[in-house]
């Protein structure tokens, strides 16, 4: 699978270990965040991932910032992004079966690396389940869409 991953100043660390795992995993990795120690913005990162899933450049993301959340958001304001924050893989695997979650994003200073790994493990071997779930994918979509 071709991921792509984005980040901010706060995650340089994480962000390696979690290319690391992709890479040993077979998966082609595409990174969008910065590699630079010094303050950036969040957002340029959330919304370059974002793009590239929406786009199909990618076919999934995974973002890390402080807490996973500003970079999520920006990701959500891509239209066909279902960005969901996880610091633990329970909720993780619910955003993929239940909810079809393209992007996952989690904080650097929230969850350390061996459970960063394995969230997002959980998040890449979980199937969407379809079913009663698509037709609230669908509705989520359909809020999306009446918002343009």
């Amino acid at each position: 699978m071709k991921i792509g991953i984005g980040n901010d100043h706060s995650a340089l660390e994480l962000k390696a270990e979690i290319m690391e795992l992709l890479k040993e995993k077979g998966h082609e990795v595409v990174d969008y965040g910065t590699n630079s120690p010094e303050s950036c913005d969040y957002p340029v990162y959330g919304e370059k991932v974002g793009r590239a899933v929406a786009s199909g450049e990618v076919e999934r993301g995974i973002l890390i910032c402080g807490t996973g959340l500003g970079i999520s958001l920006a990701a959500n304001k891509v239209k066909g992004v279902r960005a969901a924050v996880c610091s633990e893989p329970f909720t993780a695997k619910m955003s993929r079966a239940h909810n079809n979650c393209n992007i996952l994003a989690f904080g650097a200073r929230v969850v350390g690396a061996e459970l960063a790994k394995m969230i997002v493990e959980t998040w890449l071997d979980t199937e969407f389940e379809g079913g009663r779930h698509q037709r609230r994918v669908d509705m989520l979509m359909d809020i999306e869409n009446r918002n343009e």
